[in-house]
C-alpha cells in the first residue's frame, strides 16, 4: 500500500501546481489516510508541490502514535506535535493551500500565525482525487461487500429473520455477524424496517415486531480497511401479496435500468433518470423521493452524487450505489441497493447478494 499512496501524493502533486501553488497543508484526518494510511485520530500532513527543487513532504502526529506512524508511515518525514496542523503549516514556505472547507475561522488564524508562507483557499483537491478508486481501493471494497453479503446469508440461513423477532434483535445479529466476516465495523446503523415501518427510507431499528406478511427492508454495510460496503436488500415474511411482488417487480425494473446506465462519460443527472422514469411511468414517480445512489470509499456517502440535481459526469474507477425504492406510506416499501465500479466494459458489480425476491 506505500507505493499506492506515493502515487496518490504524485497525482495531487500535479493538482497543485496547477492551482499555482507550492504545496498543500492536508488537514482532513480521512484525505490523510487517503495519501499516507495513517490511521490514528490526529494527523496533518504538507505535500509540496515540487520534490525535485528539494521541498519534501511533512507528516505530524502526536505522541500517542509515534509507534504506529512509523509502522504506518514509514516513508515521509514526521514531526511528532500535538498541534498538527500548525506544526505541518510552520513547514510551508511560498504560495500553499489549505482545506478551506476543514477549517474554522478560528482555525485559519492559528494556521496563519503558524506559517512562514502565503496561505491560499484550495478546497476540494483531494476529494478530487478520491472519486476515481484504484485497484488497492476496490479490493477493500470487494472485501467490505463479500462481508455484508455473507453475514445477510448466514442471518436467512441461521433463522435471524424470522416472525417475533424484533427490528433491533435482526439489526444486532446481522452487525455482529459482519464482524463475524471479517468487518472492523458497521459501515453505519444498520436499518431494519419491517411492516409499515418499511415506508420510512432511512427508519432507524425499534422493538416492533416481525410479522408474518411483513415486508422487511434490510439496509446495511461493512467497513474494511477503512472502506465501507452499502447494500439494500427487501425480503417477505411468508407468501408475498400481489401488491408487493408488483411493489417489488417495479423497483427491480428501475434498479435494474439504473445499473445498464452506469458507464464513463455518463451523466450522474441521466443515470437517475433511467431509473427515475421506470417509476415515473408506473404512475409512482412522488413514493421515489431521494436520489438515485452517491459514491462510496473513505465515506459512505461520498461524491458523486446520483441524483437528478447532481452535477459532472461518471468515470472509470468511481464506486457507486445504485438504490432506488417506492414507499408506500402505511403499507411498506421496497428498496433494492447494490454498490458497483464504473468500468469501460460495464459496470462491475460489487454486492453479489441476489435481488430476486427472497421470501424466509
Amino acid at each position: 500500500m506505500a507505493e499506492s499512496h506515493a502515487s496518490r501524493r504524485d497525482a495531487l502533486r500535479a493538482q497543485i501546481r496547477e492551482q499555482g501553488l507550492d504545496g498543500l497543508l492536508v488537514l482532513d484526518l480521512l484525505n490523510v489516510r487517503y495519501l499516507s494510511g495513517f490511521t490514528g485520530s490526529n494527523a496533518a500532513m504538507l505535500v509540496v508541490a515540487d520534490q525535485d527543487a528539494g521541498g519534501v513532504d511533512v507528516f505530524c502526529t502526536d505522541g500517542r502514535y509515534t509507534t504506529q506512524a512509523r509502522r504506518q508511515v514509514p516513508d515521509l518525514r514526521h514531526v511528532i506535535e500535538r498541534a498538527s496542523g500548525p506544526a505541518v503549516a510552520a513547514e510551508a514556505r511560498g504560495r500553499v493551500g489549505f482545506e478551506s472547507q476543514h477549517v474554522s475561522v478560528d482555525g485559519l488564524d492559528v494556521l496563519i500565525a503558524a506559517s512562514p508562507g502565503e496561505l491560499v483557499r484550495a478546497p476540494g483537491l483531494v476529494e478530487r482525487l478520491r472519486l476515481v478508486k484504484d485497484e488497492a481501493e476496490v479490493e477493500a471494497l470487494r472485501m467490505a461487500c463479500a462481508a455484508a453479503d455473507r453475514a445477510l446469508a448466514d442471518l436467512v440461513e441461521h433463522g435471524g429473520l424470522r416472525v417475533g423477532r424484533t427490528e433491533r434483535e435482526v439489526g444486532r445479529e446481522l452487525e455482529s455477524r459482519m464482524l463475524d466476516h471479517g468487518a472492523d465495523a458497521p459501515s453505519f446503523t444498520s436499518i431494519v424496517a419491517a411492516g409499515a415501518n418499511s415506508a420510512i427510507p432511512h427508519h432507524r431499528p425499534t422493538d416492533a415486531v416481525l410479522r408474518a406478511g411483513d415486508l422487511v427492508k434490510l439496509d446495511f454495510g461493512a467497513v474494511i480497511d477503512g472502506y465501507h460496503s452499502d447494500m439494500t436488500r427487501t425480503l417477505v415474511l411468508g407468501a408475498p401479496a400481489d401488491w408487493q411482488r408488483e411493489l417489488y417487480d417495479l423497483v427491480a425494473l428501475a434498479q435494474s435500468a439504473g445499473r445498464g446506465a452506469l458507464a464513463p462519460g455518463a451523466r450522474v443527472a441521466d443515470v437517475d433518470a433511467a431509473a427515475r422514469g421506470v417509476i415515473e411511468r408506473a404512475g409512482r414517480g412522488e413514493q421515489f423521493p431521494h436520489g438515485l445512489g452517491h459514491g462510496v470509499g473513505l465515506q459512505i456517502h461520498e461524491a458523486p452524487s446520483l441524483a437528478k440535481t447532481g452535477g459532472g459526469t461518471l468515470a472509470a474507477g468511481m464506486a457507486v450505489t445504485v438504490e432506488p425504492g417506492v414507499y408506500l406510506p402505511g403499507r411498506g416499501g421496497v428498496r433494492i441497493e447494490d454498490t458497483l465500479v464504473v468500468r469501460d466494459a460495464g459496470p462491475e458489480l460489487l454486492t453479489l447478494t441476489t435481488k430476486q425476491l427472497m421470501v424466509v
